[in-house]
């Protein structure tokens, strides 16, 4: 059976470019980073040409590079390593779990916590952000993209609000790095996540952008790794992919690779909606990141449309990878005012660079077909009110 990967939101293939690159240092370059001799500044050589490398991506210096275990645990180092009793936090209704659920743990522990709304679109409203701001507002952590609908946040008007008010502002871009580009000083933001598993590298590294002059409180205690902000060994080779898998999103902006691939989302977006009544786009009329869309189909329901899909060779999803299997629609799809029947019947479709013409036609003529089939199986279906 032919398959088809459409769910790179979730999780992309590892570039054959970055395996190779990460190669040696499961072998023959096996040392500590940490060590004075010859093997271990071999791979700490390794280790800090990656640094330089993901610095590009973001437009940052290489000491501004903290390396993580992965997109989560920078978002909670950015949290929870600045956040104490008598603070206070804003953020958004639409965040990745990574951020929402460190912000409810903040609410638990009794730090005032604002959640801005979004409007139709799933964009926030920069005044909503002022007239939240307090005289104790300590961080703003607001998502660069969102993971569901791709949605692009107005990121350079919040890290100006926060700048003008002196307020620590970090920004979750784990679906907008190597998708957009990234420069942290106009975004004027103090902490950035990204992930390496989301960019073509390996599952397990992460990396935080720490602005200068910023002091974090660490998670992990143990050796001064990571400049004191994150003890233990360095994962050399995950380090070295995700500084390859930077060189090469770089190379992406270049070349014309994110306009190829955006032109493809755009015409697997478009061809659906001619070929299914009773669907539309969430997001749409919002700026979003080129690789994503998120497409409601009215009358069924879209975990059953993911396993039709799967059993003929397409992978789709509802949303975000933590949250599937959940009974309760999607936070992110109800908080832009998707009914609960309408946020279950939503399906991502997320291409990556491994994704050809070929791929998102397979899709087109597929995705229609299945539809079709279930809403025959649907007793809510009501073709004569569908025609109207």
């Amino acid at each position: 059976m032919r398959r088809v990967y459409l769910d790179n939101n979730a999780s992309t293939p590892v570039l054959p470019e970055v395996f190779e690159a990460m190669r040696p240092y499961f072998g023959e370059s096996f040392g500590n980073a940490s060590s004075i001799h010859h093997h271990g500044q071999e791979t700490r050589a390794a280790v800090e040409r990656a640094r330089e490398s993901v610095a590009a991506l973001l437009g940052c210096r290489s000491a501004e590079v903290v390396f993580t275990g992965g997109g989560t645990e920078a978002d909670n180092l950015a949290i929870f390593g600045l956040v104490s009793h008598g603070d206070h936090v804003i953020s958004s209704t639409i965040e990745h779990h990574a951020v929402l659920n460190s912000c409810k743990h903040l609410q638990e522990k009794g730090i005032d916590v604002t959640f801005l709304p979004v409007d139709g679109r799933g964009l926030i409203d920069p005044d909503d952000l002022r007239r939240a701001l307090r005289p104790n507002t300590k961080l703003v952590t607001i998502m660069f993209a969102n993971n569901e609908t791709g949605v692009i946040q107005p990121v350079n008007e919040i890290g100006k609000i926060c700048a003008e008010v002196d307020v620590y502002f970090h920004t979750d871009a784990v679906q907008a790095a190597a998708k957009v580009p990234i420069q942290v000083k106009e975004i004027a933001c103090d902490l950035l996540s990204i992930s390496g598993h989301k960019i073509n590298a390996p599952q397990g590294i992460g990396a935080l952008y720490v602005r200068k002059g910023t002091t974090l409180e660490p998670m992990l205690y143990g050796g001064s790794h990571e400049r004191s902000r994150r003890a233990g060994t360095e994962n050399v080779p995950g380090i070295v992919g995700l500084g390859k898998a930077a060189e090469l999103a770089v190379r992406g902006f270049e070349n014309g690779e994110t306009e190829r691939m955006a032109a493809l989302r755009d015409r697997l977006e478009r061809s659906i909606l001619e070929k299914v009544e009773s669907a539309g786009v969430n997001g749409d009329g919002a700026p979003r990141v080129p690789n994503t869309t998120n497409i409601y189909f009215d009358y069924i329901e879209g975990e059953a449309l993911i396993i039709a899909l799967d059993l003929k060779g397409l992978a789709v999803s509802t949303g975000a990878a933590c949250s599937s299997g959940a009974i309760e629609p999607s936070h992110v799809l109800t908080a832009i005012g998707l009914r609960p029947d309408r946020a279950r019947a939503s399906i991502r479709f997320s291409l990556g660079k491994q994704n050809t013409a070929e791929d998102v036609d397979f899709a087109i003529e597929l995705a229609p077909a299945q539809v079709a089939r279930l809403r025959e199986l649907s007793p809510v279906y009501n073709k004569e009110a569908v025609r109207r």
